[in-house]
């Protein structure tokens, strides 16, 4: 999709950064609600649907608890992150209202979308929401979830409700004006006005994570920025902070920065299982059965597993490892790690034979596993 080509979306996730609602020692900024409601607004009056993916509440909680920094802590963070999501909520609630819109929250964590009726679900809700024409207002439970903050960002929570809600255009918003070749505090960086595809190179470049108030940071967005293309969705990384910026992104307009959508995209099942479920273990291969994967694109047979690492059961997620330790898939196990353990470097036919039973030839058959 070319930039012109933008203004075709018709489904679009718009992710609103800490750093543009509530950056360090400027306050709250209250204006950038209205101007996010009011740009919003006018896209949906344009008969666009738009999903909003907000961070914002553990920094608001912060503020509301009188901390000087971000909590380090779990508890700390689930607590400000309680505090702080009704404030993000009620702040684009009037936001909103002035627009004649409603705003319906939804809180969600992964294990909502590993779980694959709970993910459906959460389709369906925000199918319903986009169908009534409410705005739906989305933000990680990070009030209860135990992991650290699960996603890490709210950059990769966007990036897997581009599968849920079946979006054609992600855009996240943040304080700077997209990818630039070198640190953008140096005066002669340059932005990076297009990308064919998120490569350790760029990663590089991005540098870390964010600030004391945020955890996103741009090799974040573009991380976000690779799940989304490997859906087919392109996406913009841009200025938040810029007047009328989304009409500027979805009329074609030369801002930020482009990423452009996988020509190998994934079914929503696919990206599912690559890009939502966690590795439960790992399984070391073979070189003949990593050629299988890339070049063949063939089940995996216990034959071509050497090892076999963690604890997982049948219908686990695992990531399979080339001989040099580099992840070349990942995917669905039709057998246990203990029965894995006995079956590698066996031949389909001696399955049955040492476990007593069999769940068929592959380790991972080849509609449960993703090469990357």
């Amino acid at each position: 999709m070319s930039r012109t080509e933008l203004a075709r979306a018709q489904r679009v996730v718009v992710k609103v950064g800490t750093s543009l609602l509530t950056p360090i020692g400027d306050g709250v900024h209250s204006r950038r609600f209205a101007s996010f409601a009011k740009q919003i607004a006018a896209e949906m009056r344009g008969r666009r649907a738009i999903v909003l993916v907000a961070s914002g509440a553990v920094g608001l909680g912060t503020r509301r608890l009188g901390l000087a920094e971000r909590p380090r802590s779990i508890p700390g963070k689930q607590a400000a992150a309680a505090v702080g999501q009704i404030d993000l909520c009620h702040r684009f609630e009037r936001a909103f209202a002035r627009q004649g819109l409603l705003v319906g929250q939804m809180l969600l964590d992964h294990a909502g979308f590993a779980d694959r009726e709970r993910f459906l679900n959460a389709r369906h809700t925000l199918q319903q929401l986009l169908a009534d024409g409410v705005v739906p207002l989305i933000n990680e439970n990070d009030s209860v979830a135990t992991e650290e903050l699960r996603f890490g960002d709210n950059d990769q929570l966007a990036a897997q409700v581009v599968n849920t809600c079946g979006a054609d255009l992600l855009i996240l918003l943040t304080d700077i004006d997209g990818l630039h070749d070198r640190d953008p505090r140096e005066p002669d960086a340059l932005r990076i006005s297009e990308v064919d595809e998120v490569t350790p190179r760029l990663l590089a470049i991005a540098g870390g994570e964010g600030s004391a108030h945020s955890t996103g940071g741009m090799r974040s967005k573009l991380l976000a920025a690779r799940t989304a293309s490997r859906f087919g969705v392109p996406t913009v990384i841009a200025d938040g902070r810029a007047p009328r910026i989304l009409r500027k992104i979805l009329a074609g307009e030369d801002v930020g920065t482009l990423v452009h959508a996988a020509e190998d995209s994934l079914s929503s099942r696919k990206h599912w299982i690559a890009f939502t479920l966690k590795p439960r273990g790992m399984l070391s291969l073979d070189a003949g059965a990593v050629r299988a994967l890339r070049e063949k694109q063939a089940s995996l047979l216990p034959a071509g597993v050497t090892a076999v690492s963690g604890r997982f059961g049948v219908g686990d997620l695992v990531a399979c490892l080339t001989p040099d330790g580099e992840e070349v898939a990942r995917g669905l196990v039709s057998y246990d790690a203990r029965d894995l353990e006995r079956i590698k470097g066996q031949r389909t036919n001696g399955i049955a034979k040492v476990l007593g039973y069999s769940n068929g030839d592959e380790v991972i058959h080849r509609d449960n596993l993703i090469v990357l």
